[in-house]
């Protein structure tokens, strides 16, 4: 049995390297979309510009322009001269926020009475519009606190963050692990959804059911070179995370790489479930689609698993992307032990072995 195992394996691995279509599938798009996701697919907001309307023009109005012009993430700043050309730098989109500046507001700060600035907001971008709000109420925090120590007034109880597993907020850090994960699903997906349904369109497949090949035999042959090329993308994800994003491996890699067998497992068992389905490669293709994209949104890579109802929540358990990113982004960043890694590696094994048995009994009954 091992022998002809070992024989449909060869043939494969042989079927996809052979073809250099194929080769180029298997290292060009993974690289392409890891370099374009990981520098597109990002929440920080930069290069913002902003219109400030200071109708004071007093040394303290002054002062705050000049604090809000010099943060990095401010690229462009409009001073505009009325209400009308305030609303107008909005309703264009030329500026994200702008600030209004009241007559009395160096006033007030000299007199030590509270000072007040208006900030208006795009809410046509409000994800990015409270990150900038965000931004100019630190700016305000600071601004205040300096007023304070020049007076000497005690400054107010002040709230020191510091940030665990990230210390810099770099985004590539929370994005990176979880794109070696999605990479290595989309690539170990589709080798093995086309796999049988290239087979039936070469014409192929009748000699497999003439062979002397037992179904079992033929589903662990096409098992093998979808592993063993899923670990590979894997690990070429994983020397590209380190070496040319710079993200740190601080936990345990032979953990990491049981992580990513029984995930690639889990993933060749959906699809040779999808390929055992399907009778031609464009239906395996469509049929990655109807897979692949859920499991995306539904991995809490872009959106919390938190943040989806509950029944949602519920549905995600089916999906092990969510698993891997939980588990790549623990190992990366946190050191996750066994222990905290069990909790999202049993479902991974559940899913790898449901998806298995369908296919091997849809396999079946098309063989027979």
């Amino acid at each position: 049995m091992w022998h002809r195992i070992r024989a449909l394996v060869i043939k494969e691995f042989l079927a996809v390297l052979r073809d250099k279509r194929s080769r180029l599938v298997l290292v060009g798009p993974p690289l392409f979309q890891l370099l374009i996701f990981a520098l597109a697919a990002t929440l920080d907001v930069k290069n913002v510009a902003i219109a400030i309307l200071d109708k004071d023009g007093g040394p303290a109005a002054i002062e705050l322009a000049l604090r809000v012009a010099g943060a990095p993430a401010f690229s462009h700043i409009e001073m505009v001269h009325s209400e009308a050309e305030l609303g107008e730098a909005i309703d264009r989109q030329d500026a994200i926020a702008a600030i209004h500046i009241d007559r009395q507001f160096s006033r007030d700060v000299l007199a030590g009475r509270p000072a007040t600035v208006q900030v208006i907001l795009d809410g046509r971008r409000s994800n990015a519009a409270q990150i900038v709000l965000g931004y100019i109420q630190t700016i305000l925090s600071d601004y205040s606190d300096d007023l304070a120590a020049r007076r000497g007034i005690p400054r107010p109880a002040v709230t020191i963050a510091r940030n665990w597993f990230n210390p810099n907020l770099i985004y590539s850090w929370f994005t990176v692990p979880g794109l070696v994960a999605i990479l290595t699903m989309l690539i170990g997906f589709m080798v093995t959804a086309l796999s049988v349904a290239r087979e039936r369109e070469l014409g192929t497949f009748d000699q497999l059911l003439v062979s002397p090949l037992s179904p079992f035999e033929i589903l662990v042959g096409k098992m093998v070179p979808a592993t063993v090329i899923g670990i590979a993308e894997g690990s070429f994800m994983l020397v590209m995370a380190i070496t040319v994003f710079a993200i740190p491996l601080t936990g345990d890699v032979l953990l990491l790489y049981f992580a990513l067998f029984v995930f690639v497992l889990s993933v060749v068992g959906l699809g040779l479930f999808v390929s055992s389905l399907a009778m031609t490669q464009q239906q395996a293709i469509l049929g990655g689609f109807v897979v692949l994209s859920p499991a995306v949104l539904l991995s809490g890579f872009a959106t919390p698993v938190e943040n989806m109802p509950s029944w949602l929540q519920t549905l995600t358990m089916a999906n092990p992307l969510r698993h891997m990113i939980v588990i790549s982004r623990g190992v990366f960043l946190k050191d996750m032990p066994f222990e905290a890694m069990l909790p999202s590696l049993w479902p991974m094994a559940v899913i790898g072995a449901v998806t298995l048995l369908a296919a091997g009994l849809l396999f079946r009954a098309r063989l027979e």
